[in-house]
């Protein structure tokens, strides 16, 4: 027996669910999971179904044969193998909190991906990646060098067959043309103190002005900095007694934890672009059990 997850989105109207199950069933498949939602401010259907062939019918035969049922309600849809490890790329540049963060959770298994590399334009975490044994690129960037070295990004993208790009704070920006070419395909992290605290020290911002709520949102990569469909974010509270150092690593751990959260939704097929917003379905039962505890 296989596990797949069956996304769908759609316009909304009468039939769609009854139209996949009765697909499914006839087909040999059990349904696992199921979660929905009908968006009644645009009309707009999402769907995500996670079933199990219980008689040999393969993801390529599954995918032959649903076509009929969605153009009978225009859908735009995909099967998954559940077992299919995404391949994903992180970049990261002088804060590694992200990244040690991914690398634990990779490598007890509770983040199933394969990490096709890590690119940066600082050698600090060199040594950290190499010893993962994973390829560590040194890609320098300045205003003279930036076309060239999103050239080589893309180069690495492509080489690699990598189908995710993970923003781990890296303290970079990508021209249109890269968050173009990639769009819904790559994740960042920042913290949530936009638009009221821009530029250096955004902590010690809010400090001075008594915040008492520290915040992270990691969300998908458009020409609009940090405007992109948020996926994920959360909170933690602060006190008058905290200092601003006390900020800086309080909001490292809740940037590390909202990262992670949004690349397991990713890449578990959770997340659907509805224009500006997303739709973000829980986690199927186990979803979130891990290979190893450590």
């Amino acid at each position: 027996m296989s596990d797949f997850v069956l996304t769908v989105a759609c316009v909304s109207r009468r039939g769609i669910v009854a139209a996949v199950a009765s697909f499914l069933a006839e087909n040999g498949c059990n349904i696992t999971d199921s979660a929905q939602f009908d968006d009644q401010a645009n009309g707009r259907f999402f769907m995500r179904v996670s079933f199990r062939s219980e008689t040999g019918a393969t993801g390529a035969q599954l995918r032959e044969a649903f076509p009929p049922i969605a153009e009978a309600f225009g859908m735009d849809w995909a099967i998954h193998e559940a077992s299919h490890r995404m391949r994903v790329l992180l970049m990261v540049s002088g804060f590694g909190h992200c990244l040690n963060d991914i690398l634990y959770r990779w490598r007890i298994g509770a983040l199933p991906i394969d990490i096709t590399g890590v690119v940066s334009n600082h050698l600090t975490y060199q040594k950290l990646v190499v010893n993962h044994d994973i390829p560590f690129h040194h890609i320098r960037v300045t205003p003279q060098t930036k076309p060239e070295a999103e050239a080589r990004l893309m180069g690495l993208i492509d080489e690699t067959g990598t189908e995710l790009v993970v923003l781990a704070r890296y303290m970079q920006v990508l021209s249109e043309a890269v968050c173009a070419r990639m769009e819904g395909r790559v994740i960042n992290i920042h913290h949530s103190f936009l638009p009221s605290f821009k530029g250096a020290n955004p902590y010690r911002q809010a400090y001075d002005r008594g915040v008492k709520l520290i915040g992270a949102t990691a969300h998908y990569v458009t020409p609009d900095l940090d405007e992109g469909p948020i996926i994920e974010q959360d909170t933690v509270r602060v006190t008058h007694a905290q200092s601003p150092e006390d900020y800086v690593s309080l909001g490292r751990d809740v940037e590390a934890q909202v990262l992670s959260r949004a690349i397991h939704a990713h890449i578990n097929h959770r997340v659907f672009p509805n224009g500006s917003r997303t739709v973000v379905f829980p986690a199927s039962p186990g979803g979130y059990a891990s290979e190893r505890m450590g």
